[in-house]
Protein backbone atom coordinates (compact mmCIF):
# COMPACT_ATOMS: atom_id res chain seq x y z
CA UNK A 1 0.00 0.00 0.00
CA UNK A 2 2.91 2.82 1.15
CA UNK A 3 4.36 2.19 -2.63
CA UNK A 4 1.14 2.47 -4.49
CA UNK A 5 0.77 5.66 -2.58
CA UNK A 6 4.68 7.07 -3.03
CA UNK A 7 4.14 6.06 -7.15
CA UNK A 8 0.53 7.79 -7.22
CA UNK A 9 1.90 10.86 -5.59
CA UNK A 10 4.55 10.98 -8.00
CA UNK A 11 2.21 10.83 -10.63
CA UNK A 12 0.24 13.25 -9.30
CA UNK A 13 3.15 15.73 -8.96
CA UNK A 14 3.98 15.13 -12.44
CA UNK A 15 0.28 16.05 -13.47
CA UNK A 16 0.83 19.50 -11.65
CA UNK A 17 3.49 20.21 -13.52
CA UNK A 18 6.51 19.57 -11.27
CA UNK A 19 10.11 18.97 -13.00
CA UNK A 20 10.77 15.41 -13.03
CA UNK A 21 13.24 15.57 -10.47
CA UNK A 22 10.43 17.12 -7.93
CA UNK A 23 8.42 14.54 -8.69
CA UNK A 24 10.92 11.55 -8.45
CA UNK A 25 13.03 12.98 -5.51
CA UNK A 26 10.06 13.99 -2.78
CA UNK A 27 7.88 10.92 -3.85
CA UNK A 28 11.28 9.31 -2.48
CA UNK A 29 12.37 11.24 0.29
CA UNK A 30 9.07 10.91 1.60
CA UNK A 31 8.71 7.19 1.51
CA UNK A 32 12.16 6.69 2.53
CA UNK A 33 11.14 8.78 5.79
CA UNK A 34 7.47 7.02 6.39
CA UNK A 35 9.01 3.76 5.99
CA UNK A 36 12.02 4.80 8.78
CA UNK A 37 14.91 4.06 6.25
CA UNK A 38 17.80 6.14 6.68
CA UNK A 39 17.80 9.20 4.53
CA UNK A 40 21.81 9.11 4.64
CA UNK A 41 22.24 5.80 2.88
CA UNK A 42 19.87 7.44 0.16
CA UNK A 43 21.71 10.45 0.12
CA UNK A 44 25.11 8.68 -0.87
CA UNK A 45 23.72 6.41 -2.95
CA UNK A 46 22.50 9.44 -4.90
CA UNK A 47 25.93 10.76 -5.06
CA UNK A 48 27.77 7.83 -5.88
CA UNK A 49 25.90 7.37 -9.02
CA UNK A 50 27.19 10.52 -10.57
CA UNK A 51 29.90 9.94 -9.13
CA UNK A 52 31.29 7.97 -12.25
CA UNK A 53 33.53 8.74 -15.43
CA UNK A 54 30.69 7.81 -17.25
CA UNK A 55 28.67 10.26 -16.10
CA UNK A 56 30.88 12.78 -17.20
CA UNK A 57 30.13 12.10 -21.14
CA UNK A 58 26.70 13.46 -20.38
CA UNK A 59 27.83 17.11 -19.98
CA UNK A 60 30.51 16.93 -23.06
CA UNK A 61 27.73 15.35 -24.96
CA UNK A 62 25.39 18.16 -23.93
CA UNK A 63 28.08 20.60 -25.02
CA UNK A 64 29.26 19.14 -28.22
CA UNK A 65 25.10 19.04 -29.15
CA UNK A 66 24.47 22.95 -28.24
CA UNK A 67 27.16 23.85 -30.67
CA UNK A 68 26.26 21.53 -33.54
CA UNK A 69 23.14 22.93 -33.65
CA UNK A 70 23.89 26.55 -33.27
CA UNK A 71 26.92 25.98 -35.71
CA UNK A 72 24.75 25.67 -39.21
CA UNK A 73 25.53 21.76 -39.40
CA UNK A 74 21.50 20.89 -40.06
CA UNK A 75 21.73 23.27 -42.94
CA UNK A 76 25.04 21.67 -44.01
CA UNK A 77 23.95 17.95 -43.84
CA UNK A 78 20.67 19.24 -45.29
CA UNK A 79 22.61 20.51 -48.75
CA UNK A 80 24.93 17.00 -48.51
CA UNK A 81 21.95 14.44 -48.53
CA UNK A 82 19.69 16.63 -51.12
CA UNK A 83 23.18 16.02 -54.09
CA UNK A 84 22.60 12.22 -53.23
CA UNK A 85 18.67 11.51 -52.96
CA UNK A 86 16.75 15.22 -53.94
CA UNK A 87 16.48 14.14 -57.60
CA UNK A 88 13.77 11.47 -57.21
CA UNK A 89 10.98 11.41 -56.66
CA UNK A 90 9.73 12.29 -52.69
CA UNK A 91 13.41 13.19 -52.66
CA UNK A 92 13.02 15.62 -50.49
CA UNK A 93 11.39 13.21 -47.71
CA UNK A 94 14.15 11.19 -48.61
CA UNK A 95 16.65 14.14 -47.80
CA UNK A 96 14.86 14.47 -44.44
CA UNK A 97 15.57 10.96 -43.42
CA UNK A 98 19.08 10.78 -44.29
CA UNK A 99 19.99 14.19 -42.48
CA UNK A 100 17.63 13.43 -40.03
CA UNK A 101 19.79 10.16 -39.44
CA UNK A 102 23.28 11.77 -39.71
CA UNK A 103 22.32 14.72 -37.48
CA UNK A 104 20.86 12.30 -34.60
CA UNK A 105 24.61 10.89 -34.75
CA UNK A 106 25.69 14.21 -33.42
CA UNK A 107 23.00 15.65 -31.44
CA UNK A 108 22.13 12.26 -28.85
CA UNK A 109 18.40 14.06 -28.63
CA UNK A 110 15.05 13.88 -29.99
CA UNK A 111 14.00 17.45 -29.62
CA UNK A 112 17.21 19.12 -30.43
CA UNK A 113 16.84 16.89 -33.90
CA UNK A 114 13.57 17.55 -34.55
CA UNK A 115 13.79 21.25 -33.99
CA UNK A 116 17.00 21.73 -35.74
CA UNK A 117 15.62 19.58 -39.20
CA UNK A 118 12.08 21.14 -39.06
CA UNK A 119 13.33 24.68 -39.08
CA UNK A 120 15.25 23.70 -42.56
CA UNK A 121 13.08 21.43 -43.70
CA UNK A 122 9.15 21.81 -43.14
CA UNK A 123 9.33 25.30 -44.90
CA UNK A 124 11.47 23.60 -47.45
CA UNK A 125 8.82 20.71 -48.08
CA UNK A 126 5.74 22.82 -47.94
CA UNK A 127 7.28 25.33 -50.38
CA UNK A 128 7.92 22.03 -52.97
CA UNK A 129 4.53 21.02 -52.76
CA UNK A 130 4.34 18.66 -49.87
CA UNK A 131 1.26 18.50 -47.62
CA UNK A 132 2.34 20.08 -44.44
CA UNK A 133 1.05 17.09 -42.03
CA UNK A 134 2.97 15.08 -43.88
CA UNK A 135 6.07 17.10 -43.22
CA UNK A 136 5.63 17.67 -39.53
CA UNK A 137 4.77 13.87 -39.35
CA UNK A 138 8.04 12.87 -41.17
CA UNK A 139 10.49 15.64 -39.51
CA UNK A 140 9.06 14.37 -36.38
CA UNK A 141 9.14 10.75 -36.80
CA UNK A 142 12.86 10.85 -37.89
CA UNK A 143 13.87 13.03 -35.27
CA UNK A 144 13.36 10.68 -32.71
CA UNK A 145 16.66 8.50 -33.80
CA UNK A 146 18.10 11.42 -31.65
CA UNK A 147 18.14 8.97 -28.93
CA UNK A 148 18.17 5.29 -30.51
CA UNK A 149 21.17 6.43 -32.95
CA UNK A 150 24.66 6.50 -30.87
CA UNK A 151 25.93 8.41 -28.84
CA UNK A 152 22.48 9.04 -27.20
CA UNK A 153 21.98 10.57 -23.57
CA UNK A 154 19.03 8.63 -22.65
CA UNK A 155 21.68 5.47 -23.21
CA UNK A 156 23.94 6.78 -21.00
CA UNK A 157 20.64 7.39 -18.61
CA UNK A 158 19.68 3.90 -18.81
CA UNK A 159 23.18 2.66 -18.84
CA UNK A 160 23.77 4.17 -15.30
CA UNK A 161 20.59 3.62 -13.63
CA UNK A 162 21.05 -0.53 -14.84
CA UNK A 163 24.47 -0.41 -14.90
CA UNK A 164 24.69 -1.76 -17.81
CA UNK A 165 27.93 -1.21 -20.31
CA UNK A 166 27.23 2.25 -22.41
CA UNK A 167 29.28 0.72 -25.27
CA UNK A 168 27.21 -2.06 -25.86
CA UNK A 169 23.93 -0.23 -25.57
CA UNK A 170 24.91 2.00 -28.53
CA UNK A 171 25.97 -0.38 -30.42
CA UNK A 172 23.05 -2.29 -29.62
CA UNK A 173 21.47 1.11 -30.87
CA UNK A 174 22.56 1.24 -34.90
CA UNK A 175 21.12 -1.57 -35.99
CA UNK A 176 17.39 -0.73 -34.99
CA UNK A 177 18.29 3.02 -35.63
CA UNK A 178 19.25 2.22 -39.36
CA UNK A 179 15.84 -0.07 -39.75
CA UNK A 180 13.64 2.41 -38.45
CA UNK A 181 15.23 5.02 -41.02
CA UNK A 182 14.69 2.67 -43.82
CA UNK A 183 10.62 1.98 -43.04
CA UNK A 184 10.66 5.93 -43.00
CA UNK A 185 12.10 6.12 -46.41
CA UNK A 186 10.14 3.25 -48.03
CA UNK A 187 6.58 5.01 -46.32
CA UNK A 188 8.08 8.22 -48.05
CA UNK A 189 8.70 6.73 -51.21
CA UNK A 190 4.95 5.09 -50.96
CA UNK A 191 3.52 8.19 -50.32
CA UNK A 192 5.11 10.03 -52.85
CA UNK A 193 4.62 7.98 -55.41
CA UNK A 194 0.58 7.81 -54.03
CA UNK A 195 0.74 11.84 -53.85
CA UNK A 196 2.51 12.25 -57.15
CA UNK A 197 5.33 14.75 -54.96
CA UNK A 198 7.73 16.48 -57.70
CA UNK A 199 11.04 15.24 -57.62
CA UNK A 200 14.19 17.52 -57.33
CA UNK A 201 16.87 19.14 -59.88
CA UNK A 202 19.89 16.50 -60.05
CA UNK A 203 22.77 18.43 -58.58
CA UNK A 204 25.98 18.99 -60.79
CA UNK A 205 29.09 17.15 -60.29
CA UNK A 206 30.52 20.37 -58.87
CA UNK A 207 27.54 20.85 -56.29
CA UNK A 208 28.04 16.87 -55.46
CA UNK A 209 31.97 17.02 -54.69
CA UNK A 210 31.55 20.83 -52.96
CA UNK A 211 28.86 20.14 -50.36
CA UNK A 212 29.79 16.84 -49.57
CA UNK A 213 33.06 17.91 -48.77
CA UNK A 214 31.81 20.81 -46.77
CA UNK A 215 29.92 18.20 -44.44
CA UNK A 216 32.73 16.36 -43.80
CA UNK A 217 34.01 17.94 -40.80
CA UNK A 218 30.40 17.65 -39.38
CA UNK A 219 29.84 14.27 -40.17
CA UNK A 220 33.69 13.21 -38.50
CA UNK A 221 32.74 14.10 -35.30
CA UNK A 222 30.76 10.89 -34.31
CA UNK A 223 33.17 8.60 -36.68
CA UNK A 224 35.68 10.07 -34.75
CA UNK A 225 33.69 8.91 -31.40
CA UNK A 226 32.47 5.62 -32.53
CA UNK A 227 36.58 4.91 -33.62
CA UNK A 228 37.76 6.05 -30.74
CA UNK A 229 35.48 4.04 -28.43
CA UNK A 230 35.64 0.59 -30.17
CA UNK A 231 39.39 0.85 -31.17
CA UNK A 232 40.21 0.94 -27.59
CA UNK A 233 42.04 3.99 -27.77
CA UNK A 234 39.69 6.41 -25.87
CA UNK A 235 36.98 6.00 -22.71
CA UNK A 236 33.04 6.84 -23.64
CA UNK A 237 33.74 9.79 -21.61
CA UNK A 238 37.56 10.59 -23.41
CA UNK A 239 35.29 10.44 -27.04
CA UNK A 240 32.80 12.59 -25.39
CA UNK A 241 35.18 15.12 -24.68
CA UNK A 242 36.89 14.85 -27.92
CA UNK A 243 33.19 15.64 -29.43
CA UNK A 244 33.37 19.12 -27.09
CA UNK A 245 36.29 19.90 -28.58
CA UNK A 246 36.07 19.59 -32.18
CA UNK A 247 31.99 20.59 -32.32
CA UNK A 248 33.57 24.25 -30.86
CA UNK A 249 36.21 23.99 -33.33
CA UNK A 250 34.18 23.15 -36.04
CA UNK A 251 32.01 25.60 -35.82
CA UNK A 252 34.00 28.33 -35.04
CA UNK A 253 36.70 27.58 -37.80
CA UNK A 254 35.13 25.49 -40.50
CA UNK A 255 31.61 26.74 -40.76
CA UNK A 256 32.29 30.19 -38.69
CA UNK A 257 29.08 30.11 -37.56
CA UNK A 258 29.42 31.12 -34.34
CA UNK A 259 32.03 33.71 -33.48
CA UNK A 260 34.48 33.15 -30.73
CA UNK A 261 32.63 35.66 -28.55
CA UNK A 262 29.78 33.87 -28.56
CA UNK A 263 31.60 31.26 -27.33
CA UNK A 264 31.20 31.49 -23.34
CA UNK A 265 27.21 32.29 -23.75
CA UNK A 266 26.76 29.40 -25.76
CA UNK A 267 28.76 27.03 -23.27
CA UNK A 268 26.79 28.31 -20.16
CA UNK A 269 23.64 27.21 -22.14
CA UNK A 270 25.17 23.88 -22.76
CA UNK A 271 26.29 23.40 -18.61
CA UNK A 272 22.23 24.88 -17.77
CA UNK A 273 21.08 21.75 -19.65
CA UNK A 274 23.73 19.40 -18.43
CA UNK A 275 22.79 20.68 -14.82
CA UNK A 276 19.49 19.66 -15.44
CA UNK A 277 20.27 16.55 -16.32
CA UNK A 278 22.73 15.75 -13.56
CA UNK A 279 19.60 16.52 -10.95
CA UNK A 280 17.51 14.06 -12.85
CA UNK A 281 19.84 11.37 -12.66
CA UNK A 282 20.44 12.10 -9.00
CA UNK A 283 17.01 11.59 -8.21
CA UNK A 284 16.40 9.29 -10.21
CA UNK A 285 19.29 6.87 -8.63
CA UNK A 286 16.89 8.33 -5.38
CA UNK A 287 13.91 6.94 -6.91
CA UNK A 288 15.52 3.65 -7.33
CA UNK A 289 16.98 3.06 -4.19
CA UNK A 290 13.18 3.36 -2.98
CA UNK A 291 11.85 1.04 -5.51
CA UNK A 292 14.54 -1.18 -4.37
CA UNK A 293 13.93 -1.67 -1.30
CA UNK A 294 9.73 -1.10 -1.08
CA UNK A 295 8.96 -4.43 -2.34
CA UNK A 296 7.17 -3.36 -6.16
CA UNK A 297 10.58 -5.24 -8.04
CA UNK A 298 9.99 -8.62 -5.34
CA UNK A 299 6.35 -8.80 -5.67
CA UNK A 300 6.45 -8.34 -10.00
CA UNK A 301 8.48 -10.86 -10.23
CA UNK A 302 5.99 -13.26 -7.98
CA UNK A 303 3.57 -12.12 -10.01
CA UNK A 304 5.22 -13.21 -13.10
CA UNK A 305 6.21 -16.72 -11.59
CA UNK A 306 2.95 -17.03 -10.13
CA UNK A 307 1.19 -16.39 -13.26
CA UNK A 308 3.66 -18.19 -15.64
CA UNK A 309 4.24 -15.81 -17.70
CA UNK A 310 6.12 -16.05 -20.78
CA UNK A 311 8.54 -13.25 -21.81
CA UNK A 312 6.93 -12.64 -25.19
CA UNK A 313 3.93 -11.86 -22.52
CA UNK A 314 5.90 -9.84 -20.40
CA UNK A 315 6.90 -7.82 -22.68
CA UNK A 316 3.25 -7.32 -24.37
CA UNK A 317 1.89 -5.76 -21.59
CA UNK A 318 4.92 -4.04 -20.87
CA UNK A 319 5.01 -2.48 -24.01
CA UNK A 320 1.59 -1.50 -23.78
CA UNK A 321 1.77 -0.20 -20.47
CA UNK A 322 4.74 2.28 -21.76
CA UNK A 323 2.67 3.23 -24.45
CA UNK A 324 -0.05 4.24 -22.36
CA UNK A 325 2.88 6.12 -20.06
CA UNK A 326 4.18 8.12 -22.84
CA UNK A 327 0.69 9.67 -23.79
CA UNK A 328 0.71 11.38 -20.27
CA UNK A 329 4.61 11.58 -18.95
CA UNK A 330 7.24 13.24 -20.28
CA UNK A 331 9.43 10.17 -22.59
CA UNK A 332 12.60 10.25 -19.78
CA UNK A 333 9.93 10.19 -16.97
CA UNK A 334 8.62 7.18 -18.11
CA UNK A 335 12.01 5.72 -18.45
CA UNK A 336 13.25 6.50 -14.53
CA UNK A 337 10.42 5.15 -13.58
CA UNK A 338 10.04 1.96 -15.35
CA UNK A 339 13.20 0.84 -15.29
CA UNK A 340 14.53 0.40 -11.69
CA UNK A 341 10.45 -1.73 -11.08
CA UNK A 342 11.06 -3.72 -14.10
CA UNK A 343 14.97 -4.79 -13.57
CA UNK A 344 14.92 -7.71 -11.54
CA UNK A 345 12.28 -9.52 -13.49
CA UNK A 346 14.15 -9.15 -16.36
CA UNK A 347 16.74 -12.01 -15.52
CA UNK A 348 13.94 -14.08 -14.19
CA UNK A 349 12.31 -14.44 -17.55
CA UNK A 350 15.78 -14.30 -19.15
CA UNK A 351 15.36 -10.92 -20.94
CA UNK A 352 18.65 -9.80 -22.06
CA UNK A 353 18.66 -5.58 -20.31
CA UNK A 354 20.69 -4.36 -23.57
CA UNK A 355 17.77 -5.63 -25.26
CA UNK A 356 15.35 -4.66 -22.73
CA UNK A 357 16.71 -1.07 -22.81
CA UNK A 358 16.24 -0.84 -26.61
CA UNK A 359 12.91 -1.22 -26.58
CA UNK A 360 12.61 0.97 -23.93
CA UNK A 361 14.09 3.62 -25.84
CA UNK A 362 11.97 3.26 -28.78
CA UNK A 363 8.83 3.24 -26.30
CA UNK A 364 10.34 6.58 -25.61
CA UNK A 365 10.23 7.41 -29.36
CA UNK A 366 6.61 6.74 -29.48
CA UNK A 367 5.96 8.96 -26.51
CA UNK A 368 7.97 11.76 -28.14
CA UNK A 369 4.93 11.65 -31.38
CA UNK A 370 1.87 11.24 -29.26
CA UNK A 371 -0.81 13.61 -27.70
CA UNK A 372 -1.39 15.25 -24.85
CA UNK A 373 2.69 15.63 -24.09
CA UNK A 374 4.73 14.34 -27.21
CA UNK A 375 7.18 17.06 -27.26
CA UNK A 376 8.35 16.08 -30.83
CA UNK A 377 4.76 16.97 -31.93
CA UNK A 378 4.51 20.29 -29.88
CA UNK A 379 7.70 21.53 -31.29
CA UNK A 380 7.06 20.87 -34.82
CA UNK A 381 3.81 22.44 -34.71
CA UNK A 382 5.17 25.90 -33.58
CA UNK A 383 7.84 25.48 -36.44
CA UNK A 384 5.70 24.87 -38.68
CA UNK A 385 2.84 27.07 -37.42
CA UNK A 386 0.43 24.67 -37.82
CA UNK A 387 -2.56 23.70 -35.36
CA UNK A 388 -2.01 21.00 -33.26
CA UNK A 389 -4.98 19.00 -35.08
CA UNK A 390 -2.91 19.62 -38.01
CA UNK A 391 0.26 18.21 -36.50
CA UNK A 392 -1.77 15.09 -34.68
CA UNK A 393 -3.28 14.06 -37.87
CA UNK A 394 0.30 14.20 -39.46
CA UNK A 395 1.69 12.38 -37.07
CA UNK A 396 -0.58 9.20 -36.59
CA UNK A 397 0.75 7.12 -39.90
CA UNK A 398 4.26 7.32 -38.47
CA UNK A 399 3.24 6.51 -34.87
CA UNK A 400 1.91 3.39 -36.58
CA UNK A 401 4.44 2.58 -38.44
CA UNK A 402 6.71 3.26 -35.08
CA UNK A 403 3.99 0.51 -33.04
CA UNK A 404 4.95 -1.82 -35.97
CA UNK A 405 8.69 -1.39 -36.07
CA UNK A 406 8.84 -1.63 -31.93
CA UNK A 407 6.97 -5.52 -32.28
CA UNK A 408 9.87 -6.21 -34.64
CA UNK A 409 12.58 -5.13 -31.57
CA UNK A 410 10.42 -6.48 -29.15
CA UNK A 411 10.21 -10.32 -30.66
CA UNK A 412 13.62 -9.96 -32.58
CA UNK A 413 16.01 -9.35 -30.11
CA UNK A 414 18.93 -9.78 -32.39
CA UNK A 415 18.39 -6.86 -34.25
CA UNK A 416 19.38 -4.92 -31.42
CA UNK A 417 21.93 -7.62 -29.39
CA UNK A 418 23.75 -8.69 -33.00
CA UNK A 419 26.10 -6.11 -33.69
CA UNK A 420 27.33 -5.66 -29.54
CA UNK A 421 27.74 -9.79 -29.43
CA UNK A 422 29.88 -9.47 -32.78
CA UNK A 423 32.11 -7.14 -32.16
CA UNK A 424 32.48 -7.01 -27.83
CA UNK A 425 32.22 -11.02 -27.58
Amino acid sequence: MEAVLGLSGMLVLMALGAPIFVSLGVAALVMLSFEGRPLMDAAAHSINGINSTTFLAVPFFVMAATFMQKGGIARIIIEAAETWVGHYRGGLGLVAVIATTLFAAISGSSVVTAMAMGTFLIPAMVERGYDRPFAIGLVGAAGTLGILIPPSLSMILYGLIAEESVPRLFLAGVVPGLMQATLLAAWVVYYSRRKGYASGRKATREEFIRKNLRALPAVAIPLSVFAGIYSGYTTVTESAGVAAVASVLVAIFVYREVRPSEVFAMATEGMKSASAVTFIVMFALLFAHWITGSGIPTALVNFAIARELEPWQFMLALNLMMIVLGMFLDAVAVMLIVTPIVLPVLDTLGIDPIHFGIVLIVNMEIAFLTPPIGLNLFVLAVIAKAPMSEAVRGMLPFVGIMVIFLLFITYIPEIALWLPRTLMN
